[in-house]
């Protein structure tokens, strides 16, 4: 195993696929407080909007730039996660297999 298969293995691809849970929580954390069905006065609920938003927004940001906002939905959340998915099945593999 070279080292760039560790890299990839033990770090870059779980932090991928934690990456993927955070945008899907931050994504239904939102609807949730849209649809008040969860306050953000609640200490817990406002700590993992906070936390969500940090990790996600930096991300976020630059597809909301270029995609603009369809029908008041924004769909940047959906182009982030299919961008993590084609760096899980196509990029991270090839990296394995050209090293």
């Amino acid at each position: 195993m070279s080292p760039i298969d560790g890299l990839i293995i033990y770090i870059i691809h779980p932090l991928l696929q934690l990456l993927w849970i955070v945008v899907l929580v931050g994504v239904i954390l939102s609807w949730l407080i849209s649809f008040n069905v969860v306050n953000t006065h609640n200490q817990f609920v406002s700590m993992l909007w906070r936390i969500t938003s940090a990790i996600t927004e930096p991300l976020l940001a630059p597809i909301r730039r270029v995609l603009p906002p369809l029908g008041g939905m924004d769909f940047s959340p959906i182009i982030l996660l299919l961008l993590i998915g084609f760096v899980q099945g196509y990029i991270l593999p090839e990296l394995m297999r050209i090293f």
